[in-house]
């Protein structure tokens, strides 16, 4: 079924992308930054190699013939402790002409590559299904503008290999994947904040009284990890020559919906009371189309909401991934608890 190998493989979406294309048959080689992912990748006959994307001398360890590359690596707002907008530019800009140009000498002939939803927030605020294909932007004057304007010119470089070599590349535009990470903090602005729905999640065991901002109809894509890795399946298995296409998780959910399948979910002791509260902001608002990825890809979403945070839940009592990002003891402190 030939070889794929995976940049950011020790991310959330890198390693569910690589264990479901390992169980599909494919040869799977995992990269990551970190010198060692501690025999995880090993335990499921996947080899691991340590890779700087930034560094293109790294790459010379990866002697295998590669037949796909998945390319998740760079720097993300959310996991940046202090702003350094060169950590977006080099990690993603110069990150991604180091992938296309292993590509290219290699004779590699597709990379899957996850563009940020920051492309089209202005589109954001209706239930109007947003297009692939609509324009391009980039947020002006938020911590997201400069990753955004990384992300954008990492996608035109990668049109030009396909329009110059002809590589197939498929563009997948993520909104939040949803996953169990045993760190349920990120970073706005360099400030230190808990994720909302983990905040919510975290509340709702504590049998906390949850509240319901603003527009409890609100509509939002939720998309569970275990879908995403499926649509990269699919374009690892097409024969298409691509394009951009939307990761949505095709059937939308309110916040009010949310809540109410989480306090159920999550409770222990002592169920959640809901209240609401009107004069809160409301949650941002988007719907994006997939039929694009339905048609062209064969995509089809399988975890509704309530499935989704069923198996979260497993997830979270049992950490199938504390090899590589530790365990809830190791980033919730007993204040915070």
């Amino acid at each position: 079924m030939g070889t794929v190998v995976i940049f950011g493989a020790t991310g959330s979406v890198g390693v569910y992308s690589a264990l479901t294309l390992k169980e599909a048959g494919y040869e799977v080689i995992a990269l990551g930054h970190r010198k060692s992912d501690n025999g995880f990748f090993a335990e499921h006959g996947i080899r691991y190699y340590s890779v700087d994307v930034k560094n293109r001398k790294s790459f010379d360890v990866i002697t295998e013939r590669i037949d796909t590359v998945v390319h998740f690596a760079g720097a993300m707002p959310a996991r940046m402790k202090c702003y350094n907008p060169y950590e977006y530019t080099d990690s993603i800009i110069t990150g991604t002409l180091n992938v296309l140009e292993f590509m290219r000498e290699r004779h590699c002939n597709k990379i899957v590559f996850s563009q940020s939803i920051a492309d089209i927030l202005y589109k954001f605020g209706s239930t109007t299904p947003i297009d692939d294909d609509v324009e391009r932007r980039f947020p002006l004057d938020t911590d997201h503008s400069i990753y955004s304007i990384s992300k954008n010119a990492a996608v035109n470089m990668i049109e030009h290999y396909h329009a110059k070599y002809g590589i197939q590349r498929f563009i997948l535009r993520l909104p939040t994947i949803y996953v169990y990470q045993p760190n349920p903090f990120y970073y706005v602005d360099g400030e230190k904040r808990w994720m909302g729905y983990r905040y919510i999640i975290d509340q709702a065991c504590k049998g906390n009284t949850l509240q319901i901002y603003g527009d409890p109809k609100s509509k939002k894509e939720m998309v569970y990890v275990k879908d995403f890795a499926q649509l990269v399946k699919c374009s690892v298995d097409s024969k298409l020559e691509g394009g951009i296409y939307n990761v949505g998780c095709g059937h939308p959910i309110s916040i009010e919906d949310q809540i109410r399948d989480i306090a159920e979910i999550f409770a222990r002791e002592k169920k959640s009371e809901i209240v609401y509260a009107p004069k809160m902001p409301s949650s941002p608002q988007f719907v994006l189309n997939i039929e694009k990825a339905r048609k062209e890809l064969g995509y089809e979403p399988k975890f509704s909401f309530h499935e989704m945070m069923l198996d979260f839940k497993h997830d979270m009592d049992t950490e199938p991934f504390a090899k590589l990002w530790g365990t809830k003891e190791d980033f919730v402190g007993h204040n915070e608890r």
